[in-house]
């Protein structure tokens, strides 16, 4: 323990300072100097970041599938080039949020299966009803985009977007813990709405979503103790890994499950011999045809002309069934 100073030694100490006989600064504790010499950082409580820079990236590589999925997905439905790409990232409070959005929207609350709590997906007017007016086959050329909620007809076929994209934010996000996301809820102003304190921090992903002429914005909000459980799951590495996958490997996996479902032409052979084609014309019913196969010998059946495996026949249920013993030689007779 340090030496506790007696009254005469606080007095003397006081008086030697008075004069000038000690320097007050120089005798300051080193642990004191030390802490004046750090670097100080400011720090805005308004604004807190929970979410660290290599979170942020990896959140942004995850989203940038996402784009690329749900781009692809609506070319595909409305029969026209629809480009969607991560335009910002960036931590707010639920509040400022909010506050960014446009009224009337539409916005969608999310479930995330197992995660408590939900998330929020906005589509901006700007780009919904240019798509509505695409699928209910108008031009889009000068189209007037109205102030008002959508009408029950409008919120059906914007439906058919949402679920879209529904179904390509739980495929991104399987790649790093199973999500099963579902629209529990549409509100068309986001001012009603309060999934978290208005201070409580969240990541707001701000995607632009360009059709021909027409842009729009759209906007995946997620609360920070939402994904919090998860949160030690967003390394960017893995995510640098999905996103260089070469598009050799995707396109194995496209030609993969393409094949998976093409039919194919099955031939099962139970011997092989010749004859002569008088032998051929006089054969009749109860004829014998002698081959050179062993009865307990392995039939062959071949896939378009090409021998695949070797098994036995025999009957399942009600059906003829071949079962298959092991490969078959690619030289090996029939």
């Amino acid at each position: 323990m340090a030496d506790v100073l007696d009254q005469a030694e606080v007095d003397a100490l006081l008086a030697a300072v008075a004069d000038g006989g000690v320097d007050a600064v120089s005798e300051a504790p080193i642990e004191r100097r030390t802490q004046i010499n750090q670097e100080v950082h400011t720090y805005d409580f308004k604004r807190p970041e929970r979410v660290s820079k290599e979170q942020m990236r990896s959140l942004e590589g995850l989203h940038e599938a996402f784009a690329r999925n749900f781009g692809a997905s609506l070319s595909a439905f409305l029969r026209t080039i629809v480009e969607i790409r991560v335009a910002t990232i960036e931590q707010l409070t639920y509040s400022e949020f909010i506050h960014s959005l446009p009224n009337p929207t539409n916005f969608n609350l999310l479930s995330a299966e197992p995660l408590e709590g939900q998330m929020c997906l906005e589509l901006s007017p700007l780009i919904i009803y240019p798509v509505l007016d695409r699928l209910l086959g108008g031009s889009n050329s000068e189209m007037f985009i109205p102030q008002r909620p959508l009408t029950m007809i409008e919120l059906r076929l914007v439906n058919r977007i949402t679920d879209r994209a529904i179904n390509c934010l739980t495929e991104v996000w399987a790649e790093m813990v199973d999500i099963q996301f579902a629209i529990t809820e549409t509100e068309s102003n986001p001012h009603l709405v309060q999934i978290v304190a208005p201070n409580e921090v969240v990541v707001v992903i701000g995607f632009e979503i360009k059709m021909g002429g027409r842009a729009g914005t759209m906007s995946f909000c997620i609360p920070f103790n939402v994904i919090e459980p998860v949160v030690g799951k967003l390394v960017s590495q893995g995510w640098l890994a999905y996103q260089r996958r070469s598009q050799v490997e995707d396109m194995k996996g496209d030609i993969a499950r393409g094949l998976g479902v093409t039919d194919v032409d099955l031939h099962v052979y139970l011997a092989q011999t010749k004859i002569t084609v008088g032998e051929l014309l006089s054969l009749q019913p109860g004829d014998i045809l002698q081959t050179s196969k062993p009865v307990d010998a392995d039939l062959i059946m071949q896939v378009r002309g090409q021998n695949k495996f070797a098994g036995k026949i025999g009957r399942h249920k009600q059906n003829l069934a071949f079962k298959i013993t092991r490969k078959a030689e690619i030289e090996e007779p029939l």
